[in-house]
């Protein structure tokens, strides 16, 4: 059997950024914002009754050459082995998302990157919410972009992270440093794509960011936000339906439009 390698240049090119870059902080915030700004957050494979395959040769095809996205586990797992093939120190963590003051379960990935003796927090894997800058791993010490401001807090769970909202700090998920083994992300990967009721597996959902806001898809409602002014538009329940993927976030479904599972149309 074939001994497995990162794709590095097809992933540099689906990105569209140069070749050649040291492990640095600028590289790591280049590599960051490109992904970003460039592969979608999506879940539609749950949705055609798929499940979610983390093995690292599908989702590279999947991502890189077949012009897909994917959710938490697809994401930040490929972009964890992508800093890995570039020289970077990365690790993978499990972090719990908040609804409100309530905790979930470990179910959401991201990774912890160490440059020249400093910890780093990334995530390209959290919706319309994914940072687009690296976060140092320090309490109190917000961090700036695209008109966004986030911050780590001291918390019973280990680190909080937080997002300024109107003046308000709020919740977004919690996290520890903890080893994480693969099988802890087989586990997460099987509940969050599974479980009955969870949002992932009732509901059509894609985002992309850009530095002025976002565009992201609820079923059939897709708001595109730019500059905190929100433009809306109802997509088709037709098989122009994945047309539209196509066009606002460079999705392009393998399947027919019949294939996806039925959600409720917005009222």
């Amino acid at each position: 059997m074939a001994t497995y390698q990162f794709p590095l240049d097809e992933y540099y090119a689906r990105i569209d950024v140069p070749f050649s870059g040291k492990p640095t902080v600028d590289r790591l915030k280049e590599l960051q914002r490109a992904q970003v700004y460039t592969i979608p957050f999506e879940n539609l494979d749950i949705q055609l009754g798929r499940g979610i395959d983390l093995t690292p040769s599908h989702v590279d095809d999947k991502v890189i050459r077949r012009q897909r996205g994917g959710y938490c586990f697809e994401l930040n797992g490929l972009f964890c082995r992508a800093l890995r093939a570039a020289g970077f120190e990365v690790r993978p963590l499990l972090a719990r998302v908040h609804n409100g003051d309530e905790p979930g379960g470990r179910c959401h990935q991201l990774s912890l990157v160490s440059i020249a003796g400093r910890d780093w927090i990334v995530d390209v894997g959290f919706g319309k919410a994914s940072p687009r800058v690296p976060i140092p791993l320090e309490f109190d010490t917000p961090t700036d972009h695209d008109g966004t401001s986030l911050r780590l807090t001291n918390h019973e769970l280990g680190y909080m992270l937080q997002k300024d909202q109107d003046g308000h700090w709020d919740t977004l998920y919690s996290f520890d440093l903890c080893p994480v083994v693969p099988k802890d992300i087989v586990v997460a990967n099987y509940f969050t794509s599974s479980h009955p009721g969870i949002h992932f597996t009732t509901s059509r959902m894609a985002v992309l960011c850009h530095p002025e806001g976002d565009t992201r898809l609820l079923n059939y409602r897709c708001t595109t936000s730019r500059r905190g002014k929100e433009q809306v538009e109802q997509f088709p329940n037709s098989d122009l339906y994945l047309e539209n993927l196509k066009q606002q976030f460079g999705i392009q479904l393998d399947a027919t439009y019949d294939q996806l599972q039925p959600v409720q149309e917005d009222m």
